[in-house]
């Protein structure tokens, strides 16, 4: 593998990168799999050859089926109505009630930049004897290491509950996961992941834009052994990955963890 070696951690400090969504080939020069992505076999395959040239097939002619007819989606009106999800309209005043300043300039995203990170909005769990529609926002600010929690009433436009937590690390956003491969791009330890893609491609990997990615939180309690570059995770909001070519060969990167909060990358054995 590109990126084996030893099983000894080693962490590498690295400059802020800005942000730019994609899971693993051999990070070992390796591919893992070769498959797309995609899953259609030979009978799948058959079946559409036989449609496009009129048979059954079977060699027996006959008609093609009719194509498919697209139903659209009903109009999604600006509320929504008891328990039906967030709307669009609804998601976006949520959030914008949300990161009301001053609070919000003074927190910082996943790149370092002003305000908080958003990690998603749901509905909220509707108050006895009040008909009004609740959502509650979750934010992440990278400054303080904290996980931010706000609940706006979507009808009366204020912030009702508003809360701060440390130690608590709910699923990565895909900002987040863009951010981590940057960071890993950018680091002496993407060096097999570079080459790999170019393994498997014959072209230079310079962008996360060019991979599938995903992944969560890293979380310490669930491995045997953990770095001692990596003990504040928990703390801080560290994240592993699974990346592959675009509709191409996976490549391995979970051995790579991403520590967003101090920006560094480190190999776990």
């Amino acid at each position: 593998m590109a990126v084996t070696g030893t099983a000894v951690a080693v962490a590498i400090t690295l400059p802020r990168v800005s942000v730019a969504e994609t899971p693993p080939r051999s990070v070992s020069g390796t591919t893992l799999s070769g498959a797309t992505g995609g899953g259609g076999g030979s009978g799948e395959a058959g079946g559409a050859g036989a449609a496009a040239s009129g048979t059954d097939g079977q060699g027996r002619a006959g008609s093609a089926p009719p194509p498919a007819t697209v139903v659209p989606p009903p109009a999604e009106g600006k509320k929504g109505v008891g328990s039906d999800p967030l709307t669009d309209d609804e998601l976006s005043r949520a959030e914008a009630l949300a990161l009301t300043p001053p609070a919000a300039s003074a927190q910082q995203d996943v790149t370092g930049g002003r305000g908080p990170q958003r990690l998603g909005t749901v509905l909220a769990d509707p108050v006895p004897g009040d008909a009004s529609r609740r959502a509650e926002v979750r934010l992440y600010d990278y400054a303080r290491d904290e996980l931010v929690t706000k609940t706006v009433n979507l009808d009366t436009g204020k912030v009702e509950k508003s809360g701060a937590q440390r130690g608590v690390q709910p699923s990565a956003h895909p900002e987040e996961l863009r951010e981590a491969v940057e960071l890993i791009l950018a680091s002496p330890l993407g060096k097999g992941v570079k080459e790999d893609y170019k393994d498997a491609t014959g072209k230079e990997l310079t962008s996360s834009k060019q991979l599938w990615f995903n992944g969560d939180v890293y979380r310490t309690y669930r491995e045997a052994n953990v770095p001692a570059q990596l003990a504040r995770c928990g703390e801080h909001r560290c994240v592993r990955l699974v990346t592959k070519v675009l509709n191409g060969a996976w490549i391995d990167t979970r051995n790579l963890i991403v520590d967003l909060s101090a920006r560094t990358v480190t190999r776990v054995g």
